[in-house]
């Protein structure tokens, strides 16, 4: 028989936000985010001066949990799903830690997409769902090898996940979904009349 066995995987942790700590309540969270929203002026202006469809502080807020104790709270509560994500990585991390390098707030409205991208200068990337209508983009997941798969043929359609070249992943409200900041990923478009919420951060090896 032959031995076929899979190498260089890449992991996804999946979650709820409250498995480690209860701590940060969901109607706050999402209210807090929408009202940002809708104070932060230059990020506003950014989004339109960078046809960005919806809303994110990325390029505008670099203190939010600084200037919202919710935010604080989720903080704590992610340090301790990084903790446990780069335990099931096996990273050798030395007398250095994983620590939070920026955390912001997406609004997608109907009709928005967010194009393939990495996240470059980190070790960690995710995202916490905060508000997912019904129809909302899952998130997708590209192959890193997909690149030089130049005369591969494309997977049939039920092939283990894990052969996929393209993984979808829908989650829910209050999950934590990360994975390493190397791995492309999308969000397509939003099919559904109401915003998909969420708050996104990087972990830094520093």
């Amino acid at each position: 028989m032959p031995d076929i066995r899979s190498l260089f995987a890449t992991r996804l942790y999946h979650a709820r936000l409250s498995d480690f700590a209860p701590g940060v309540d969901a109607a706050e969270l999402e209210a807090s985010c929408l009202t940002i929203a809708e104070d932060d002026e230059a990020g506003q202006d950014w989004c339109e001066d960078n046809a960005f469809p919806g809303y994110t502080s990325y390029a505008s807020l670099t203190d939010l949990p600084w200037r919202f104790p919710i935010f604080k709270d989720l903080v704590k509560v992610l340090d301790k799903h990084v903790a446990a994500f780069a335990k099931d990585l096996a990273f050798d991390l030395g007398d250095r830690k994983l620590k939070l390098d920026s955390l912001w707030i997406n609004i997608l409205p109907e009709g928005g997409i967010h194009t393939a991208h990495i996240h470059p200068h980190s070790v960690i990337s995710g995202t916490t769902y905060v508000a997912m209508p019904e129809g909302a983009s899952a998130i997708k997941f590209e192959d890193p090898r997909l690149a030089m798969m130049m005369a591969a043929p494309s997977r049939l359609k039920d092939a283990r996940e894990e052969l996929r070249q393209f993984v979808y992943v829908a989650p829910a409200v209050g999950d934590v979904l990360m994975w390493e900041s190397w791995l492309r990923h999308e969000v397509p478009m939003n099919m559904s009349e109401g915003d998909r919420v969420s708050v996104s951060f990087n972990y830094a090896w520093g």
